[in-house]
C-alpha cells in the first residue's frame, strides 16, 4: 500500500554496488529503513543530494507492516536547505546531530510531537544566521524532553551541584561521582533556558563550550542505554577550533 510521509534522513549504507540503506525518521511510521537505487548509479530515482544527513523529504512509499526494509516510490526536499550542507559550521553540526539522532531514537512508532520539534528545528538551522556555534547545544538540551531525560530545572539555587544521574539539582554533593561542581552547574543552569531563539545572546570560549558538550553527551549516556561514543563530534570540535 502507497503512503504519503514525510522523512528525515539519519543514516545512509552501502547495501551493494547497486543499492543503499537509508535509515529515515517519519512523520507517520516512525523510525524506518529504506532500500534505494545507489543515489550515484544514472538510473538512480532520488538523487544524492537528496540523501544528506538531516534531508527532510515528501515521500511517497510502499508500507507493509510485515517487511523490514520498505520502498521510496517518489521523494522531493520538503523544504530548500542549501545552507545545511554547504556551510561549514553548519553541516558539522549537521552531521553530529544525526549521528545522535541516529543512536537515540529507536521507535518505529509514529510520534507527531518528536517529528515536528525535528523537522521545525532543521529548518531553523537553515536559516539560522547568529547564534550558529550554540545551535547543537539548544537542540540536545530540546531534545531531551522528547526523550523523557529533561533535568529538573526549576528547582535550581546558587551554589548548587547538579546531580547528573537524577537530573536535579542539590544544595549536598551526591553519593556518586556523576555530578558536575558548583561553576559548571550554573553554566548548565543558565544552559537550560536557552533555545532558538536566544541562543545568540550565550557566549562561551571554544574551552567552555567543548566541556558543555561532554557533559551533554555523559547526561545523555548516563539515562539512555547504548548510547555510544559520538564520532563525528571530534570532527566538529576539530572545525570550530580552528
Amino acid at each position: 500500500m502507497l503512503h504519503k510521509t514525510k522523512g528525515i534522513v539519519l543514516h545512509t549504507l552501502p547495501y551493494n554496488d547497486k543499492y543503499i540503506i537509508i535509515n529515515m525518521y517519519t512523520e507517520e511510521f516512525g523510525r524506518i529503513s529504506y532500500i534505494v537505487t545507489n543515489s550515484r548509479r544514472k538510473k538512480a530515482k532520488i538523487p544524492h543530494a537528496f540523501l544528506m544527513p538531516l534531508s527532510v523529504l515528501d515521500m511517497e512509499v510502499e508500507h507493509l507492516n510485515n517487511r523490514e526494509i520498505q520502498r521510496i516510490c517518489e521523494a522531493r526536499p520538503a523544504f530548500p536547505a542549501m545552507q545545511l550542507h554547504q556551510h561549514p559550521v553548519k553541516n558539522a553540526e549537521v552531521l553530529f546531530l544525526s549521528e545522535v539522532l541516529y543512536r537515540v531514537i529507536q521507535e518505529k512508532e509514529a510520534n507527531k510531537p518528536l517529528f515536528n520539534y525535528l523537522y521545525h528545528a532543521i529548518r531553523w538551522l537553515e536559516i539560522a544566521d547568529e547564534g550558529i556555534a550554540n545551535f547543537h547545544l539548544a537542540f540536545l538540551f530540546r531534545l531531551s524532553s522528547y526523550l523523557g531525560i529533561h533535568p529538573n530545572k526549576e528547582l535550581y539555587a546558587k551554589g548548587q551541584y547538579f546531580d547528573m544521574l537524577n537530573g536535579t539539582f542539590s544544595d549536598t554533593l551526591p553519593e556518586h561521582n556523576h555530578y558536575l561542581d558548583k561553576e559548571e552547574s550554573l553554566v548548565f543552569a543558565r544552559l537550560l533556558k536557552m533555545n532558538f531563539q536566544n541562543m545568540s545572546i550565550f557566549s562561551f570560549s571554544r574551552t567552555e563550550r567543548t566541556r558543555i558538550i561532554r557533559h551533554i553527551l555523559d547526561y545523555y549516556r548516563l539515562h539512555l542505554s547504548d548510547f555510544p561514543e559520538i564520532k563525528s563530534f571530534e570532527v566538529m570540535q576539530t572545525l570550530f577550533n580552528q
